[in-house]
């Protein structure tokens, strides 16, 4: 995976012009949920493609009230290597309209970091979801509509119809629950309970990183 570029503001990419397609993870600090929600995803989708074919997915994340350079918190980073995933190098950042503008995908960690998201502007509305709304979502969509991740175009171009179809299903799927799209805060927690929020992030992963590849995960 390409690593994240820059901090320049920059235009909404042409998609004709730039065959990537960047997935931002979005919590409070940038410490714990959305450190935990990107690593995951880059370890997903490396363990199911190789390098070489995700070379055009970019996956970072920022914090609402993100904590600028600063490393993950540490059982987090537990949390992480207990998955296998790297949680080395790690620095948080504040959410900026850059990373909004250059999202493809946004996945939250709650109703109300997507509304931050949504407010910011930039037409991020059909693009920002909660994680576990979108997780929701994608369950629904035939994977046999998705463009083959074989063919030219490969993986980037299955994302985004990924993320067409299930903005089209968001109207007609809702959630049985206020609390059922929600990942809550371990920031301060025992290991025990952050563990528990790394599960629960793991397996609303799965079917995304599933749907995003057409790989199923290993046995």
């Amino acid at each position: 995976m390409t690593a994240p570029e820059g901090r320049g503001i920059a235009e909404h990419r042409h998609h004709s012009a730039d065959h990537t397609f960047r997935i931002l993870h979005v919590s409070t600090g940038n410490v714990c949920r959305s450190p935990i929600t990107e690593r995951l995803t880059r370890h997903a989708l490396a363990d199911r493609l190789g390098s070489e074919r995700t070379s055009g997915l970019i996956v970072e994340s920022a914090g609402t009230w993100g904590h600028e350079g600063a490393p993950m918190e540490a059982h987090a980073a537990t949390v992480l290597t207990d998955f296998g995933a790297d949680p080395g190098g790690f620095l948080g950042r504040e959410l900026l309209d850059e990373h909004v503008i250059r999202a493809d995908l946004v996945l939250t960690a709650t109703r109300d970091h997507r509304a931050q998201v949504i407010s910011m502007g930039h037409s991020a509305g059909l693009r920002t979801f909660t994680l576990k709304e979108f997780t929701r979502l994608v369950r629904a969509i035939d994977p046999a509509t998705l463009p083959d991740p074989e063919e030219a175009g490969g993986v980037v171009d299955r994302a985004r119809a990924l993320v067409q179809a299930a903005a089209a299903l968001r109207g007609w799927l809702l959630a049985p629950t206020e609390e059922a799209d929600e990942v809550h805060d371990p920031y301060g927690a025992p290991i025990t309970f952050f563990r528990s929020i790394g599960d629960e992030i793991h397996e609303a992963l799965d079917p995304v990183v599933t749907a995003l590849t057409g790989v199923p995960a290993p046995a």
